[in-house]
């Protein structure tokens, strides 16, 4: 796998609670046993709680901290308040990564898996960059999806599709419709290679 500095982009979107963790968390150790190094950015439409309450930095931060940073040997974590953090910005923090997986985003022109869960939704949401579905339901489920199905409950599968498209697709810039784009280090989206 070629990597030049730059990383592939992906985003695992669906509905609420369609179990888009839950299939980023069963795909991650096969792309890991691949040696795709996958770096992971959610959205939180609402605030959330980004330190464990009782450490100090949880303490210092509530204490009025405008950042607070703990590191040991191995990793590190910051916490920042900061009123219009973007994706693209936390990119950055991840210029070794081979693959960048955005959960959520459905509304993104990102190229995207869907899920789609018998029980929790029975039509895509997403409006463009559609690539794949994974789905427990039956192709005949889902007339209306023109995309590859992908079996929910073989997240190696999964994995491969991703690794897949990594490989056999050139990257391009969001304003050229991406197939997959690939991040640089300068911020935004690489041209093609």
């Amino acid at each position: 796998m070629e990597k030049a500095g730059t990383s592939y982009v992906f985003a695992v979107s669906g509905i609420k609670n369609s179990g888009k963790t839950t299939l980023i968390t069963r795909v991650l150790p096969f792309l890991t046993k691949h040696g795709v190094k996958t770096a992971v950015i959610k959205h939180d439409g609402h605030d959330f709680e980004a330190d464990v309450p009782g450490t100090d930095s949880y303490r210092h931060f509530q204490a009025g901290a405008y950042g607070t940073a703990v590191f040991s040997g191995e990793k590190y974590m910051v916490v920042k308040r900061e009123k219009r953090a973007t994706e693209k910005e936390l990119m950055k923090l991840f210029p070794e990564a081979d693959l960048i997986l955005l959960e959520g985003f459905k509304d993104s022109s990102y190229p995207k898996i869907e899920v789609i869960r018998r029980g929790n939704s029975r039509k895509s949401v997403c409006r463009e960059g559609l690539r794949a579905v994974a789905t427990d339901l039956l192709p005949e489920e889902l007339p209306d999806i023109d995309v590859p199905l992908l079996n929910l409950n073989a997240p190696e599968e999964i994995a491969e599709f991703l690794i897949d498209a990594m490989s056999r697709e050139r990257p391009r810039t969001v304003s050229s419709d991406p197939v997959l784009p690939r991040r640089s280090e300068s911020d935004g989206i690489a041209g093609p290679a």
